[in-house]
């Protein structure tokens, strides 16, 4: 729109400045014409005819471009208004009511339509100096404004509505009689348009970054859960602090799970949906790691809550001392000044639109080693064959364990593919126009997706998955082969090494996409919350909150200590 903006006002220059070398010529050829009138009459008389007809062509010509411009304009309108999902505004129309919906939002939309065009008039009515047109105008927008209110059906109006509606239509009428002209109402409906664009991409900019301002921040209660837990946890007697069933946790012939999570809460639902699922519990091994600040809390959560015949485990990824920056490039990446520049300063956006585009760069979870620690699971578990990696954002629905019957056909990572007809493909997630990139990988390959994997640890050392892993890692110091996160390195180094599930075993979407299947979250051995609307968040869609709130007991004395309610 700003485009067109400025192409018109370049175009009204150029005329302005045609007109005026026209107007010179004119003087100059009048001046001719005085000259000869005195010695020839009918020269005189055929110039007046030719640059007659020359003003008369120029004349037309400047109307056809004119007319041309305004329906380009109109069309560019139209355009956008097809864009915009009628079923959120209702079902007003402007020719006819319906009111076979017993939430009809016709007089809602009638009375904001109203509010428009009485924004117009009253712009016209203020330039031209009627001033009590104007005002009446002006009182009549702020009494249909406190009556419309935040009202979205006529039900939410109030009695009075009829009668600022009609009030309202009576000075529209009244306006319309004295100021109705065409080109004036298009150019300041045009204008309105303009304005409402930009208001509408500003606020885009807000929403997005302070749906990822919550995101990433903690809850009042998830919090106190932590804290409280880890009070008592190291209240207890050493000999207290161990779980049970240690024997399981290396026996290669049982269920094995990963989960690495920093969220109690959303472990805790993790394991029990798991077990309340599974048909021989007692096979199941649930190997948890969390960091050092949240390792009391979780380990007494399920001192305290037990996973039934289950065997657990948890661990603190800082007692991994194999895992530093002398054997790990991502580690050393994250402790460089380059990178806590990237991530931490991000040019200090002072407004938030301006902060937006920046904020998901400094989400904690992309400079958390449990993150990056997927690919490092035959290091943490050396003596298993075969693991289930599940993210803490996951509900299991169905027992799990054909899993591990799968054929993975010689293929270390069995995951269910995302792509749709363009969507979820290398391209999206990788930078092609980087050689490195564009020689070895395919851009319309299908992507897949991480929250419920099997990976064929066997496999895994044989083909040397970490070593691939630390190869890219190293080459994208500069972060100039993708930008963030452990999806595209993990496309890279499992990159025709990846089995392609059925996708009932993994549906997605629940925390950021409104329109999943109901009948394929039903049918879903997983649901997975991928996005900002995470179910433990007071942004989380309502409507897929209760998949998650079944597997947890609200009645705990913890949580009612928290004020963690349903």
């Amino acid at each position: 729109m700003n485009d067109e903006v400025q192409k018109k006002t370049s175009n009204d220059e150029e005329l302005l400045t045609n007109f005026q070398e026209e107007d010179n010529r004119d003087v100059k050829e009048n001046a001719l014409d005085d000259h000869l009138q005195l010695e020839e009459s009918p020269t005189k008389v055929l110039r007046r005819q030719l640059r007659q007809k020359r003003r008369e062509k120029r004349s037309t010509e400047l109307i056809q471009q004119d007319e041309e411009e305004r329906v380009e304009l109109e069309n560019a309108a139209i355009k956008r208004s097809k864009e915009v999902d009628s079923a959120v505004l209702g079902k007003y129309s402007i020719w006819r009511r319906e009111n076979e919906n017993e939430n009809s939002d016709s007089n809602v939309r009638l009375m904001r339509d109203q509010l428009i065009m009485a924004r117009v008039y009253s712009s016209i009515s203020q330039a031209r100096n009627n001033l009590d047109l104007y005002q009446e105008l002006m009182l009549r927008i702020k009494e249909c404004q406190r009556t419309l209110g935040e009202a979205n059906a006529d039900s939410d109006l109030p009695q009075s509505a009829p009668e600022k509606i009609k009030a309202m239509g009576h000075v529209l009428s009244k306006a319309r009689e004295q100021f109705y002209d065409c080109a004036t109402v298009t150019k300041k409906l045009r204008a309105m348009l303009q304005s409402a664009d930009e208001q509408v991409r500003t606020l885009k900019k807000q929403s997005t970054f302070l749906s990822q301002l919550a995101a990433k921040t903690v809850p009042k209660g998830l919090h106190c859960l932590s804290m409280r837990l880890t009070i008592d946890y190291y209240l207890l007697p050493l000999e207290k602090r161990e779980f049970p069933k240690k024997d399981k946790l290396e026996d290669p012939t049982l269920y094995h799970y990963a989960l690495f999570s920093d969220n109690v809460l959303a472990a805790s639902v993790v394991v029990n949906s798991t077990v309340m699922n599974a048909k021989e519990s007692e096979k199941h091994v649930f190997h948890l790691v969390t960091d050092k600040l949240n390792f009391g809390a979780m380990k007494m959560w399920f001192l305290l809550n037990p996973p039934g015949k289950a065997a657990i485990h948890v661990e603190n990824v800082d007692d991994f001392k194999w895992l530093n920056s002398s054997y790990c490039p991502v580690l050393r990446q994250l402790e460089s000044a380059a990178m806590k520049e990237y991530y931490f300063k991000a040019d200090h956006p002072t407004t938030l639109s301006a902060g937006s585009s920046n904020l998901k760069y400094r989400n904690p979870k992309y400079l958390s080693m449990l993150n990056h620690l997927r690919f490092y699971l035959p290091q943490v578990y050396p003596k298993l064959d075969k693991i289930l990696f599940l993210d803490d954002d996951i509900v299991v629905q169905k027992d799990l364990t054909p899993l591990w019957s799968v054929d993975l056909h010689g293929k270390v990572n069995g995951a269910v593919e995302t792509c749709g007809e363009s969507f979820h493909r290398f391209d999206k997630y990788l930078n092609f126009s980087n050689p490195h990139i564009a020689r070895h990988f395919d851009p319309n390959a299908c992507g897949w997706a991480y929250g419920m994997n099997v990976f064929d640890l066997k496999e895994w050392k044989k083909q040397d998955i970490t070593g691939i892993y630390h190869k890219w890692q190293n080459m994208n110091e500069d972060r100039v082969l993708w930008k963030l996160g452990t999806l595209p390195p993990g496309l890279i180094t499992f990159y025709g090494l990846t089995h392609p599930l059925d996708k009932s075993w993994h549906v997605l979407g629940l925390g950021y996409n409104p329109s999943v299947d109901r009948s394929e979250i039903d049918n879903a051995a997983v649901v997975h919350y991928n996005g900002n609307m995470k179910p433990w968040l007071e942004l989380a869609m309502t409507k897929y909150r209760p998949y998650w709130t079944k597997y947890i007991k609200y009645d705990h004395p913890f949580l009612q200590q928290c004020n963690i309610n349903e």
